[in-house]
C-alpha cells in the first residue's frame, strides 16, 4: 500500500521520488537506477530518457505504462506485482532483464537492446519485438505463439522447447530456430 496519490504531473531529473501511487504521470529524464521502487504503483505512466537500472522492482506495479529512451539494464520485471502488468518499451536498452515466468501478452518491444534478457517461462503470447536485438537471450518453455520477431535479430529459439505456434519469423533470422543444431545456413 503506497501513502500517497498524484496524477496528471510532469515528474523531471527527479531522483527521490516519494512512494506513491502514480497515475497519468509524464517522468522525464529522471534517475532511478538503483532506487528502491518497491511498492511503487505505475498506471498509464510513460518514462522518457529514465534511467531504471537496477532499481529495485519488488510488488511495483506497471499498468500501461510507457518506456521510452529508457535504460532498464538488468530490470528485475520477475518481482513486480503482475495484476494487470502492462507495459510498452519503445527505443531502450533492457540488456540482462528478467521476466521469468511473467505474463506479457501483446507487448511491445521497439527498436530495443534485449541482450541476455531472461524470458524463461513468460507468456509472450501475441508479442511484437520490431527491430530488437535478442543477442544470448534465453526462450526455455516460453509462449511464443503468434510473437512477430520478423524484424529482430540475435534470437535462438528451441522450438523444441518452446511454444511457437503462429509466430512469425523472417527468412534472414529463421535460422536462430535452428542453433542447437549446429548447423550452418548460407545464404
Amino acid at each position: 500500500m503506497t501513502d500517497s496519490y498524484t496524477s496528471d504531473q510532469t515528474i523531471a531529473r527527479n531522483s527521490d521520488l516519494p512512494k506513491a501511487e502514480y497515475e497519468n504521470c509524464t517522468f522525464n529524464q529522471c534517475d532511478f537506477s538503483e532506487k528502491d521502487l518497491s511498492g511503487f504503483i505505475f498506471t498509464d505512466c510513460i518514462f522518457l530518457n529514465c534511467n531504471l537500472s537496477m532499481a529495485k522492482l519488488h510488488k511495483t506495479a506497471f499498468r500501461d505504462v510507457v518506456f521510452k529512451e529508457s535504460k532498464l539494464l538488468g530490470g528485475r520485471f520477475d518481482t513486480c506485482d503482475p495484476f494487470g502488468i502492462g507495459i510498452r518499451f519503445e527505443n531502450c536498452l533492457m540488456n540482462h532483464a528478467s521476466f521469468y515466468k511473467v505474463k506479457l501478452k501483446k507487448t511491445l518491444f521497439k527498436n530495443t537492446s534485449l541482450m541476455e534478457v531472461d524470458f524463461v517461462e513468460a507468456d509472450l503470447t501475441g508479442s511484437v519485438f520490431e527491430n530488437c536485438n535478442l543477442t544470448q537471450a534465453v526462450f526455455d518453455r516460453t509462449i511464443l505463439e503468434k510473437v512477430d520477431l520478423r524484424t529482430s535479430s540475435g534470437y535462438s529459439i528451441d522450438p523444441e522447447n518452446n511454444r511457437i505456434k503462429g509466430a512469425k519469423f523472417s527468412l534472414s533470422n529463421v535460422a536462430g530456430l535452428l542453433d542447437k543444431y549446429n548447423i550452418h545456413i548460407e545464404y
